[in-house]
């Protein structure tokens, strides 16, 4: 599963992105993966956070998806 959410505000001088994505690691557990910074720049973050299970990492993926649409994000279509 993998969302990816812009953010692009001219007036306020906002051109962000934020990618989620649900994996396993490499030792068999589920995790949320979450990278964010600005448009055209080099240099964003990246946070991972370790799920019980595939369907609870969904679920906080769906949850913080919802959470940065309300702060003005909209999810972009992947081509």
């Amino acid at each position: 599963m993998f969302v990816r959410l812009e953010k692009i505000n001219p007036e306020k001088r906002q051109r962000r992105y934020y990618k989620m994505r649900v994996a396993r690691t490499l030792f068999g557990r589920w995790c949320v993966i979450r990278e964010w910074g600005r448009i055209g720049r080099a240099g964003g973050q990246m946070r991972t956070d370790d799920a019980p299970n595939q369907a609870a990492a969904e679920a906080a993926l769906t949850q913080l998806c919802t959470e940065k649409c309300r702060k003005g994000y909209l999810q972009i279509r992947a081509g």
